[in-house]
């Protein structure tokens, strides 16, 4: 029996073509599904959704909902589903969507590709061929598939403008790779789901600010932001979270966003291994302040994380205890799990 694969298309590389003002996502989900037969013929029974037509910098947390949404009512009728999206904020979806959906039935799988669908190079049907058969796998959660690899949502992170290994899978090994035996799974890296029905929590909240720390910080932005009413910050240090404090004293700053009632948390600038604030001095004086470690996960998966927890709650503790366990593999639990 074929597989029943739904597509959700919301624009991106993959559907855009040459404008006079440069690309732009003018493809139609129906149009993209022309392409669909020459990638799976006979294989599987595929029902396309334009939800979006759009770049994916313009793809914020109003989409997000709207996607999860989308994903929830559908996901009891299809055995997986496919979402095509532009690349540049294509992880952050992967991640959000990893923690306002838990305990999938189905795969959902994003991908989407470099060069545009009609371009006669393009790698998009590579990209859908991987994804179809991820989708068709049967393994439960939220994926990345591109160039023949298949990430976990929630470790996926762009490295490449331009090459068509766009993506890297961080601090974790990827889910499954294509060869010439087809696709392989690595059943050890895929999320931990139960058998609970699957549960929608889409609430999220936007005032959330990213800081890539650089010498010479001023720590009086964090004043502003919290004039401003944000409620979280995550904060890019350096290494393995190094924050300066002298002349310029950050920490002590932390202190006072966190009677703010603000949340900051830290994450390392670095793109491999974990935060560690038992190193130095300074990571132990942020901890004394309150603030958050993000350990191994990626910024795009720590930001997201951070809107949705604090989409959920407003109590100090249930926001400390929501945050540092792991709920969809964001976090390496210890040091057996970095050797899956």
């Amino acid at each position: 029996m074929k597989k029943r694969l739904l597509v959700l298309t919301t624009g991106g590389t993959i559907a855009s073509r040459a404008t006079d003002e440069g690309l732009a996502p003018d493809m139609s989900g129906g149009e993209l599904a022309g392409w669909f037969p020459s990638v799976a013929p006979d294989y599987y029974e595929i029902s396309v959704l334009e939800l979006l037509h759009l770049d994916s910098s313009n793809i914020q947390p109003e989409e997000w909902r709207l996607i999860a949404q989308t994903i929830y009512d559908c996901q009891t009728s299809y055995d997986g589903i496919v979402i095509t999206h532009g690349t540049d904020t294509m992880a952050y979806t992967a991640s959000v969507l990893s923690f306002m959906l838990r305990d999938l039935p189905i795969p959902v799988v994003l991908t989407g590709s470099q060069l545009p669908a009609d371009h006669p190079m393009t790698d998009a049907m590579e990209n859908l061929r991987t994804a179809f058969a991820m989708a068709a796998s049967g393994a439960r959660g939220v994926f990345i598939a591109f160039n023949r690899k298949v990430l976990l949502g929630c470790r996926a992170v762009k490295t490449h403008t331009m090459d068509f290994d766009a993506f890297e899978s961080v601090n974790y090994p990827p889910v499954a790779y294509v060869d010439g035996k087809g696709l392989n799974l690595n059943t050890r890296a895929l999320p931990r789901v139960t058998d609970a029905p699957c549960r929608l929590h889409s609430e999220l909240e936007q005032k959330v600010f990213l800081i890539k720390l650089t010498p010479g910080f001023d720590p009086e932005v964090l004043d502003m932001l919290a004039d401003m009413h944000y409620r979280g910050i995550v904060i890019e240090a350096f290494g393995a979270g190094g924050l300066h404090f002298v002349r310029r004293d950050l920490v002590a700053k932390l202190q006072k966003a966190a009677l703010r009632g603000i949340t900051v948390v830290v994450c390392s600038q670095c793109l491999y291994e974990p935060s560690d604030f038992s190193l130095y001095q300074v990571g132990k004086m942020a901890l004394k302040q309150g603030v958050l470690e993000s350990r191994d996960m990626t910024t795009e998966a720590a930001v997201t994380k951070l809107m949705w927890v604090l989409g959920q709650t407003d109590d100090p503790a249930e926001i400390r205890r929501m945050f540092t366990c792991n709920l969809c593999g964001e976090i390496t639990e210890d040091l057996e799990e970095r050797n899956i």
